[in-house]
């Protein structure tokens, strides 16, 4: 699956950015036809009180680890901590304006991620574990998102909201195995970000970079395993680049 991973990584990531450089020709391009000052694309959606459209993207997730008062008295591990991992989004977009510089937007989607969890052993710290965890994620983000004053067809934005996240892979019998960590499938995480807009004559193109940290402590507690009891709390942490095509 980690190769999976990868390859779809490499392949949305070469695309998208072969897809930025091309809108920012042609943007420059119109631009110059059209005169440095004007906003034509941007007055054509502005008629617009609902966008509709899709994102897609890639994501670094990893653990938050809190340490349990058992972590330091155990003689078995000496380092717990969390690694981070790639994935991708998709998602859909539901954008309602607010006013002229505010939005409400919904983008319901999935989420395909890989963790893991790094354990060093405390009589050979070169001897280390690791514990990956791939989970496929259905995702409710609610964003509130302001915006700057358009210039040539062209706006800044910052957004900020919460994140609902069910992993829909939980249940499934590699993730059940009684050897392995186990993870809560429900996670609320608050988001921030910030990006631009591009507004072309048929679509908007935004290229959005985003941080999500998890509210709530995801590690279902199992004493029965010496991984789980030297940690307190596990929190998700999440690094995505987004690209958001509406009309």
């Amino acid at each position: 699956m980690k190769m999976t991973y990868t390859t779809l990584i490499k392949y949305i990531l070469k695309s998208s950015i072969i897809l930025l450089l091309l809108c920012i020709s042609s943007h420059v391009s119109m631009a110059q036809l059209g005169g440095t000052s004007s906003n034509y694309n941007y007055f054509d959606f502005q008629k617009k009180p609902f966008y509709f459209g899709i994102t897609l993207g890639i994501n670094n997730s990893g653990y938050r680890v809190l340490h349990s008062k058992n972590f330091i008295g155990n003689d078995s591990i000496s380092i717990a901590e969390g690694g981070k991992g790639p994935g991708f989004n998709l998602h859909i977009i539901t954008n309602m304006k607010i006013g002229e510089y505010f939005d409400f937007r919904v983008l319901p989607g999935f989420s395909f991620t890989e963790r893991q969890l790094e354990f060093s052993s405390a009589l050979d710290p070169d001897i280390k574990s690791f514990r990956k965890i791939e989970s496929v994620f259905f995702e409710l983000p609610l964003h509130i998102r302001f915006k700057s004053q358009p210039y040539k067809d062209k706006r800044a934005f910052v957004v900020a909201g919460l994140k609902y996240s069910y992993d829909v892979s939980s249940n499934s019998k590699a993730r059940q195995a009684a050897s392995l960590i186990k993870i809560s499938p429900h996670d609320f995480q608050i988001e921030v970000g910030a990006g631009m807009q591009f507004f072309f004559p048929y679509f908007i193109f935004s290229p959005e970079i985003k941080f999500s940290r998890g509210i709530s402590n995801i590690l279902i507690y199992n004493d029965a395993l010496n991984e789980a009891r030297v940690l307190e709390g596990l929190g998700s942490e999440i690094f995505s680049i987004s690209f958001h095509f509406e009309g």
